[in-house]
């Protein structure tokens, strides 16, 4: 029999290979890290790892309900320490806890985005719009905040548009990943749509099945839900684009970087006419030099 000795170093020693696994997926994040101003590159690879980490906890391996929470619930108590000024027990939270200090970083953005992973390990439907706007406020938003914060540019105008952006980009990744979302946590796939507009529309969660499958191929219904989704995304994206060139330097260079890749995607999504289980968009050449243009013309 496992003791609460050992299974708090098993633990431990999970959240280790883990944090390793999670620097491994930053090296391979497709973030014009060039871009960025250096003396910020090494906190924004934490905050980063944070978040890859925490997300990984709810999704990644064949991991138990009970372990995944167990994993965030370490970092929530990790978090606790560093907001009360007690040393962490990781060495990465100790650096996390620097950057945090140093750049003055809202705590309960961090917060949130544990409690959004949280969620993600036994929420998989959405009845409405509102749950969804919820979850994206604690899921992506805060890590527009915690940016600003970082570049010092978060007065509240920015800010209100930097939600606007990563709402939008979080609603982006939904549409583009709905059958990578529906093979998640077998037995209890996840669906980031709403089922009050699903069912406007005709839509089943079996229709969405058969279409994953390739059982059944997409009709008018699903091209109007898609459209109606889209043009929900692309108005938010909209709402936030002027933080583009609202801030300066490289900060704002990445930032229109960020935003027209976001266009370009949702722009493939259309043109196949919402068909995202045959046609799941991808970024190759062509379209990131549409992209660099399109940020260096400050549009």
């Amino acid at each position: 029999m496992m003791t609460p000795a050992h299974a708090q170093q098993k633990t431990k020693a999970v959240v280790s290979d883990r944090l390793h696994l999670a620097h491994q997926h930053y090296e391979n994040f497709p973030v014009a890290s060039f871009v960025l101003p250096a003396h910020l590159r090494e906190s924004i690879a934490l905050i980063y790892r944070f978040a890859r980490q925490a997300d990984d906890f709810a999704d990644e391996g064949e991991l138990s309900i009970a372990q995944r929470l167990s994993l965030l619930n370490e970092f929530r108590q990790e978090l606790d320490l560093l907001a009360a000024y007690i040393k962490p027990k990781t060495d990465f939270f100790q650096s996390l806890g620097t950057v945090i200090k140093t750049h003055r970083l809202p705590y309960q953005a961090f917060y949130d985005l544990l409690d959004a992973f949280t969620q993600d390990v036994s929420k998989t439907r959405y009845a409405n719009y509102a749950e969804i706007a919820y979850y994206c406020e604690r899921s992506a938003n805060p890590v527009g905040r915690i940016l600003l914060a970082l570049y010092g540019q978060a007065t509240a105008e920015n800010t209100a548009y930097a939600d606007h952006v990563c709402t939008a980009l979080q609603l982006t990744n939904f549409l583009q990943d709905i059958t990578i979302d529906l093979q998640k946590n077998a037995g209890k796939q996840r669906i980031y749509l709403c089922q009050d507009e699903m069912l406007a529309y005709g839509i089943s969660e079996q229709t969405l099945g058969d279409l994953a499958a390739g059982v059944k191929s997409i009709d008018a219904n699903w091209q109007a839900f898609m459209h109606f989704n889209l043009s929900r995304a692309e108005h938010l994206l909209a709402a936030g684009k002027p933080l583009g060139r609202q801030l300066s330097g490289r900060i704002g260079f990445e930032m229109r970087m960020i935003i027209a890749g976001a266009e370009r995607i949702l722009a493939k999504i259309k043109y196949h006419r919402g068909d995202v289980f045959k046609h799941r968009p991808r970024l190759h050449a062509l379209d990131w030099l549409r992209i660099v243009f399109s940020a260096l013309v400050r549009r």
